[in-house]
């Protein structure tokens, strides 16, 4: 024990003399998680809309007026065709193009059935679908508005609107992120994946630092063991990734008020198990690496697959089968899956055993491998 805590003086020793590695370690996790967390939203506002108002009525001005009140719709222009309106779409000028027919307003006092186009540039789709989205539940409530004004048998109370016993409003409780918020959502998984990311770099370049600097060749004719060598190498990372974890948690919760519900002990405890497992892939890639620079780009060619497959964006469930599979060895996925149940849903240790159980297999399985392939020649 006492030549490991060696090693661990000399490895702490090498890395807060590194100037380059500080900023790493301690400064650019939590500017990417700031930044990242306002970046990355599925949120689409500032829609650019057309529209092309054959009626030129009053009530067709508040429609339009009650699309452009929100925060996801923008007008672009009004326009005096549909020829005009499809062109501002071609030229990248206008999002969404709706035409509101004549005699709009009369149909909607007789209470007749109307119809709206509504063209939407579907070049990215995700956006088009929720521009339509966000536009449909609009006229649904400018529609119920009308008839609330219209129809004498609508009863006003605090909460909402009951129509006639034939129509049904559905009350909606949105649970764990009451308020929708984005940065709710995407704050606790992009901490997760950062904090492995970080682990997994380092500890991939810091054994072929050894080795380009030649200090490699003087530790291996030492009388120090391969698991001695390697757990000195490794144990650094993780109270570094454990120090970076609370960092990110005391940010979090300030910046974005992000909730803690569950115990943190577990959000903890799954990161040792997860940085156990991260740094032996590290290790592992770094017994084939010559550089720094081959490490480097080994560690982000796991990476990105790790974190595009890691339900951080998309939801692992949307994903075909044999993708589904591939999350199973993915370590981030069971970070971030792990992170939004204890901190979001509150969720205890029966929930989240099976990430346990897996990380500590995968943690062994990597570990193992990366002693077997480390040869330690004079």
């Amino acid at each position: 024990m006492r030549t490991v805590l060696l090693l661990l003086q000399k490895e702490f020793l090498q890395i807060f003399r590194n100037r380059a590695m500080l900023p790493i370690i301690f400064v650019f996790p939590i500017i990417q998680l700031v930044i990242l967390s306002f970046a990355a939203t599925h949120d689409v506002k500032n829609i650019a809309l057309a529209v092309f108002d054959q009626d030129r009525s009053s009530t067709s001005r508040q429609l339009v007026s009650k699309l452009t009140a929100s925060s996801y719709f923008t007008l672009a222009g009004m326009t005096l065709s549909n020829e005009a309106g499809f062109d501002l779409i071609q030229r990248d000028q206008a999002d969404v193009f709706l035409t509101i027919p004549a005699h709009f307003e009369r149909d909607v006092l007789k209470k007749q059935p109307t119809s709206l186009q509504l063209q939407v540039n579907a070049i990215n789709g995700q956006k088009a679908g929720l521009a339509a989205s966000y536009a449909g539940e609009v006229f649904q409530s400018f529609s119920q508005e009308k008839l609330a004004e219209l129809q004498p048998n609508f009863i006003s109370t605090r909460a909402f609107l009951i129509p006639h016993p034939s129509s049904l409003i559905p009350q909606v409780r949105y649970w764990y992120n009451p308020s929708l918020d984005y940065k709710t959502f995407m704050v606790p998984g992009i901490l997760g994946e950062l904090v492995a990311m970080l682990v997994l770099i380092l500890s991939a370049m810091n054994v072929v630092r050894e080795k380009e600097i030649g200090t490699i060749e003087q530790i291996n004719v030492t009388p120090i063991r391969k698991w001695q060598f390697i757990l000195g190498k490794l144990l650094p990372f993780l109270f570094i990734g454990l120090f970076d974890l609370a960092l990110g948690l005391a940010v979090g919760k300030l910046i974005f008020d992000i909730p803690l519900e569950g115990d943190l002990w577990l959000i903890f405890a799954f990161c040792v198990a997860n940085i156990f497992c991260v740094l032996g892939i590290g290790f592992f890639i770094s017994n084939f690496a010559d550089t720094q620079q081959q490490a480097m780009f080994m560690a982000w060619f796991f990476m990105v697959i790790f974190i595009l497959m890691s339900g951080l964006f998309t939801p692992i469930e949307s994903m075909p089968q044999w993708a589904q599979a591939m999350t199973v060895p993915n370590p981030i996925a069971h970070f971030v899956t792990v992170m939004r149940l204890v901190l979001l849903k509150g969720s205890g240790w029966v929930d989240i055993r099976y990430n346990f159980v897996v990380m500590i297999g995968l943690g062994v399985l990597f570990n193992a491998l990366a002693v077997w392939t480390y040869r330690k020649t004079a």
